[in-house]
């Protein structure tokens, strides 16, 4: 199987990450899919946006929670990428899904945060599987939270739902999730730790092998070698070049 190449969070070495101009310019490569993220604005509507902080936007101390979705579209979220960088706005889910959905295949991480109350992070869930159930097209929603992933479970059985591991886990991590929590169809991995047993584990019990963030050639290479499904990488254009020499050879 074909090793899926995907934009983490758009072509975020190119553009300001999880904005248009990051996704249309990963869209200028023959990418398979887009990697982003939810949270919720304070009159909780899914916004596009990973940090716990705004300390992106000059504001170290604030949360993406603590404004109203009115007033974060006031705010310039390209400013700190460079300053000639064309102004961008946030993104809610519902646009995301309306530009992208039909042009390729995406991965939607739900955010959790501590501060967060556990009701709020089951509507950040049900919101995000409500616009992605009103729209077509591939998408996988992903969490590090494992009972957000068990809670999406419940509410839409007949989704695509993937836990991310952290660099501390290991391979008996892995196996104990996949064994207690069968309805997930795989894991996305940090590059740190992937190595053949996991790949191999993984796939031997039909799961999607997912792994991040893959941006030098040594960590692309490695990944190519063991035959992930999913490589995301913030140089989707470099990814895709060594994909398609290592098929040459392979």
């Amino acid at each position: 199987m074909r090793t899926l190449v995907y934009a983490h969070r758009g072509s975020s070495s190119e553009a300001p990450e999880n904005t248009r101009a990051a996704f249309d310019k990963a869209l200028e490569y023959a990418i398979d899919g887009i990697e982003t993220d939810v949270q919720l604005s304070r009159d909780e509507v899914a916004v596009l946006w990973h940090d716990r902080f705004l300390g992106k936007l000059g504001m170290p101390a604030r949360h993406i929670d603590d404004f109203d979705l009115a007033e974060l579209r006031q705010m310039d979220f390209a400013a700190h990428f460079s300053p000639d960088a064309a102004p961008q706005g946030i993104m809610t889910l519902r646009e995301f899904l309306e530009s992208y959905r039909r042009r390729c295949r995406l991965l939607v991480e739900i955010k959790n945060r501590a501060w967060e109350s556990h009701a709020r992070q089951q509507l950040k869930l049900r919101q995000t599987l409500e616009e992605i159930g009103a729209h077509e097209g591939e998408v996988i929603v992903s969490s590090f939270n494992l009972d957000s992933l068990v809670y999406a479970h419940q509410c839409a059985p007949e989704f695509s739902l993937v836990y991310n591991l952290e660099t501390n886990q290991t391979m008996q991590d892995a196996e104990r999730v996949l064994e207690s929590h069968p309805f997930l169809c795989g894991l996305c991995l940090p590059i740190e730790i992937l190595d053949a047993g996991i790949a191999g584990s993984l796939h031997a019990h039909g799961r999607i092998v997912a792994v991040y963030t893959c941006n030098s050639e040594d960590e692309i290479a490695r990944a190519l070698a063991l035959g992930v499904d999913i490589l995301i990488s913030d140089m989707p254009h470099k990814a895709l070049r060594m994909r398609d020499a290592y098929e040459q050879v392979a």
